[in-house]
């Protein structure tokens, strides 16, 4: 079973470390350091508030679906960053490149992926067109925490899955 540990953790490190030698283009830098602004709280939280006021009918009980979903989401990333205190990429791997006043918490599972999948799956599940621009988007924020050396590629992949299943289950709540 440890053979096993050690083979995943070795692929999420040159996975990470595949994606983060880019990180001196300048270009990629603006685009992902903008990307990942998507799954941060002034974000998402703003982004819920505004379709809830906005929106009426089936609308806005997939947006109170999506802002219920991004709160208790939040729950399970507080707990599992505890019981898995996983320190981040850039701690552990010299060679990772990362902005100034990175994140100090724990790395596992990503905050920012698990924010942007719980807002964004009840709007695909009422909307299953919306998955075409959403999913990409939601895997872009995945893809730049990479980026940026703030997590592993299983962070944002575990963050995917959380958001995804609180998402799909705060939408069937209130709005089937």
């Amino acid at each position: 079973m440890m053979r096993l540990i050690h083979a995943v953790y070795g692929f999420d490190c040159r996975l990470l470390q595949h994606v983060n030698r880019h990180f001196d283009k300048k270009v990629l830098n603006l685009l992902f350091r903008f990307v990942t602004q998507f799954g941060g709280a002034d974000i998402t939280i703003a982004a819920c508030f505004l379709l809830i006021i906005i929106s009426s009918g089936e609308p806005k009980l997939t947006a109170i679906a999506s802002a219920l979903a991004l709160s208790a989401s939040h729950i399970p990333v507080h707990i599992i960053k505890q019981l898995l205190p996983r320190k981040r990429p850039y701690m552990m791997l010299e060679s990772t490149k990362f902005p100034a006043n990175p994140l100090q918490d724990h790395s596992f599972p990503s905050g920012h992926t698990t924010a942007i999948f719980s807002v964004i799956t009840p709007y695909i599940l009422y909307n299953p067109e919306l998955a075409f621009i959403l999913i990409p988007l939601g895997t872009f924020v995945g893809v730049s925490r990479i980026y940026l050396g703030l997590h592993y590629p299983s962070d944002t992949i575990a963050g995917g899955i959380l958001g995804t299943i609180t998402g799909i289950s705060c939408f069937c709540l209130l709005c089937i």
